[in-house]
């Protein structure tokens, strides 16, 4: 009879339900392979402890950073220092998140990165990836600029908003 599109589907919703990370199979001459990202499953949990205690952040600000650094992920505390030390240098404006997403400065793992700090893009042009619901959206650089620094790490889930990339116009 062979396989028929459904079938193949059903299998997909299975195996995103369940718990296993990795499937192929071979059936009626239709081979399958499938295989599911691991960097969201792990920022997720991380995150959103970060987003809880950056609010007292606020009223005690040397107490409040240094706490939420070893509890969870140092990297989304440094980002927020980052772009307010660099304010009042004027030394560049960042590139925020059009969505929640994780956050992938390459196109895949084995490829170089989008952009890196001293990088000269045009308007446009693609600076980094967001992952958000199996989606892969392109951030497109604003203008024609310098990027100064990457602001966030490979694989980290980003908040809407949030500064990720960190640049001087040309």
């Amino acid at each position: 009879m062979g396989v028929k599109a459904q079938d193949i589907y059903d299998v997909m919703d299975r195996f995103e339900a369940g718990s296993a990370t990795r499937l192929k199979l071979a059936w009626e001459g239709v081979e399958l392979e499938l295989e599911k990202a691991q960097a969201p499953a792990a920022p997720a949990p991380v995150i959103l402890p970060v987003a809880v205690p950056a609010s007292p952040a606020a009223p005690a600000a040397p107490v409040a950073p240094s706490a939420p650094v070893p509890a969870t992920a140092p990297v989304p505390a440094a980002p927020a220092q980052a772009p307010a030390e660099s304010s009042p240098a004027d030394t560049g404006t960042c590139i925020t998140a059009p969505l929640v997403g994780v956050f992938y400065a390459a196109p895949a793992p084995d490829k170089d990165p989008y952009v890196q700090p001293g990088d000269h893009v045009k308007k446009g042009d693609t600076v980094c990836l967001l992952e958000a619901m199996k989606m892969m959206s392109e951030v497109p650089a604003p203008c024609d600029c310098t990027i100064e620094e990457v602001l966030v790490a490979d694989g980290e889930l980003v908040e809407f908003g949030a500064p990720i990339i960190r640049y001087r116009e040309d």
